[in-house]
């Protein structure tokens, strides 16, 4: 029985799942919309969320010593100063008011090679191409 036992191992070892993981939320943040399996969207979805809203709780304190401590721990998950970049000058001011629920996900079917469910995750808000 797995009680209490948290995450996906997604067929992985734990190297490889947390480097898969954070190029997918890279990804995710630099495009604003990916293409990938529902497990892996399900697996990046919250780890994504709980991000932009540190950034966000940084923003909104006038204390700078928070807003490094999140820069050091998002550059900590993401290991990508470019995309700590965006995520404090373009993410989260662009949902300074909303409470939450920054993805969308949408299935898009079954994938041709091997039948695994697609899904396209997406940032909201997000400007249209």
């Amino acid at each position: 029985m797995r009680h209490q036992v948290a995450g996906k191992r997604l067929g992985r070892d734990k190297g490889h799942r947390i480097a898969m993981r954070r190029n997918l939320i890279k990804a995710l943040f630099r495009h604003e919309r990916i293409k990938t399996t529902e497990a892996k969207a399900h697996a990046i979805r919250g780890d994504a969320e709980k991000m932009i809203t540190m950034a966000k709780r940084a923003l909104a304190h006038e204390d700078s010593l928070r807003e490094v401590h999140a820069r050091r721990l998002l550059m900590a998950r993401l290991n990508d100063k470019e995309m700590v970049a965006k995520i404090f000058s373009e993410l989260a001011p662009r949902y300074e008011d909303r409470p939450g629920g920054y993805t969308r996900m949408y299935k898009l079917g079954l994938r041709k090679g091997d039948s695994a469910r697609m899904m396209l995750i997406e940032l909201v808000d997000r400007e249209a191409d």
